[in-house]
């Protein structure tokens, strides 16, 4: 009886082995399955940090372009401001001298007509590219508007003649 209890009790013993064997192979598959999945997670972590540094990298590549469209941006704005300043002062340069030649020319004429000589012909019959027309609004931000801008006109060709019209500035004088 005693071998039989023995017996028994080795047979006990193995069938916790076999037990705690099955147990140990599930939870040993599970643990194979677990680091898997944990390298899996550490290769797909990997990929996102780095697709984290490339869009890092395009994001920085295009604050700098943007960067540089604002300085762009700021450099055609001094160009323009610039420019405006330009024309306002060609613009006061030719009133000022357009002011200084009409007194000057009316006093020529008037001495040339005292001695019965021909009137000079007006400045925009002499040079048809001079005229002080209206020619285009001058706007801007930065300096407002300017209603009156000398204006270059296209030379004619040698043979074309000139309008029977008269010039506006002719017309101005003669009904003052």
């Amino acid at each position: 009886m005693a071998d039989e209890q023995e017996i028994m009790c080795k047979l006990e013993s193995i069938k916790e082995i076999r037990n705690k064997t099955l147990q140990m192979e599930k939870i040993k598959a599970r643990l194979k399955a677990e680091f898997e999945a944990l390298e899996s997670e550490e290769r797909h972590l990997k990929e996102y940090k780095q697709e984290m540094d490339l869009l890092l990298q395009e994001k920085m590549a295009h604050v700098e372009e943007l960067r540089l469209i604002h300085a762009d941006i700021n450099v055609m704005e001094n160009t323009i401001k610039q420019s405006e300043n330009d024309l306002n002062k060609l613009l006061e340069s030719t009133r000022r001298l357009h002011d200084e030649y009409k007194p000057l020319k009316e006093h020529v004429d008037a001495l040339r007509m005292t001695l019965g000589l021909q009137r000079l012909p007006d400045l925009c019959e002499e040079e048809e590219k001079l005229s002080l027309e209206p020619a285009c609004l001058v706007t801007s931000k930065f300096t407002g508007m300017h209603l009156y801008a000398l204006y270059a006109k296209p030379r004619v060709g040698p043979g074309t003649p000139k309008s029977q019209n008269g010039s506006r500035m002719n017309k101005e004088r003669e009904s003052t």
